[in-house]
């Protein structure tokens, strides 16, 4: 594969400053919440240190094919992420009641990670192909099948909050090409209708988190237990914080899951209100970046397809903040670029290689 020069003499930085950055700050919070857990065994921050370094080779791999092939490919792209979440039934792992991982080598793999990624690839080729037919009846059909397959297969696994995830892309991205108001109206209505369905279709712990969410006290020690003690974490970081290594719920355990849903409770109790404000602006850099590069793309399914992208990353970040401080339910997304995880890490950095790709080719591709 040959790779222009002109895109390394116009390589952008700045995204690859501010994504190893919040890595950095991510591997260093999870040194710390992983301080008293890892005797005997691999350190997690070592982990995810391979993780990175993984994702960013396949970053590479990303920037330096031309995106417009990418997009040309997306229904390939799209064909193979609904395979992968087929197979999950077949030979995925079980974990904690939920099958959503596959045995790759020698690590696990999450195909509803990718599928994010794909469902932006996906409808920027969509939305491209059908921006000078406008959108109708039919392409609304169209567009909900696209969503729907690998939605019904993800709620099935189960994982609800992708699942929701994907519809969050999905609306923004139909927003973005202005698809049209009575498009819209008839998406929303469908999407409300569908929602009640899913009450029915989730599993009882799922149910349950709802519920607690609209009433952390009903359930204390179960089903509350995560969001109060994720709660009295950032609460008790004040505003200078208690300290690297220093913060008590984190390093006595009270806080669950904090390598992964709630890293952002450990690093408010240990770094406080500064040091969240400062990560709050590095984040807000970071989309503020993305949609700098949507601006001056060079043509409409590059724009869209960075859009999708940098809304990818935009509510990762509002989801996860908003389910550890209890103002959304625990739906298991991962803070971006800062969560413990190899799925979401690797899919994430092939993200940001999209932008990337994006952002220099500006500079090579005809106005």
């Amino acid at each position: 594969m040959k790779v222009d020069r002109r895109l390394f003499s116009n390589f952008d930085w700045v995204l690859l400053g501010l994504v190893l950055l919040i890595s950095g700050i991510g591997i260093l919070n999870l040194y710390s919440s992983g301080y008293n857990l890892c005797a005997g065994r691999e350190p997690l921050y070592m982990k995810q240190i391979l993780w990175i370094l993984l994702g960013l080779i396949m970053m590479i791999i990303v920037f330096s094919m031309d995106y417009r092939i990418i997009i040309r490919h997306a229904y390939i792209i799209y064909a193979v992420s609904l395979l992968l979440l087929l197979l999950v039934f077949f030979y995925g792992n079980m974990t904690h009641g939920s099958q959503r991982w596959l045995a790759l080598g020698g690590f696990s793999f999450q195909p509803s990670e990718l599928m994010k990624l794909t469902i932006v690839i996906v409808l920027a080729r969509y939305f491209n192909d059908n921006i000078d037919k406008g959108y109708n009846f039919g392409n609304l059909v169209t567009l909900l099948v696209i969503l729907g397959i690998p939605f019904l297969l993800i709620v099935k696994q189960p994982d609800l909050g992708t699942a929701i995830f994907l519809v969050i892309l999905v609306f923004c991205m139909a927003v973005f090409v202005g698809v049209g108001r009575k498009f819209l109206v008839c998406f929303i209505s469908g999407s409300m209708i569908l929602t009640p369905l899913c009450w029915f279709l989730i599993k009882d712990y799922q149910r349950e988190r709802i519920l607690t969410f609209l009433n952390p006290e009903r359930d204390p020690l179960g089903a509350g237990y995560h969001i109060i003690q994720s709660i009295i974490a950032i609460g008790s970081g004040g505003i200078w914080g208690k300290g690297f290594l220093q913060g008590t719920q984190t390093q006595l355990r009270f806080l669950p899951e904090q390598q992964t849903d709630f890293a952002f409770s450990v690093f408010a109790e240990e770094w406080g209100f500064l040091g969240v404000f400062v990560l709050m602006f590095i984040f807000l850099a970071l989309v503020l970046w993305g949609l700098k590069i949507v601006r001056h793309s060079r043509d409409f399914p590059g724009a869209l397809m960075a859009f999708g992208v940098t809304m990818f990353v935009f509510w990762g970040i509002l989801i996860n903040i908003g389910m550890v401080i209890g103002i959304l339910p625990v739906v298991g997304i991962p803070l971006p670029f800062f969560s413990y995880g190899g799925s979401s890490m690797i899919i994430l950095m092939m993200g940001a290689g999209l932008l990337m790709n994006v952002s220099m080719r500006r500079f090579i591709l005809q106005p």
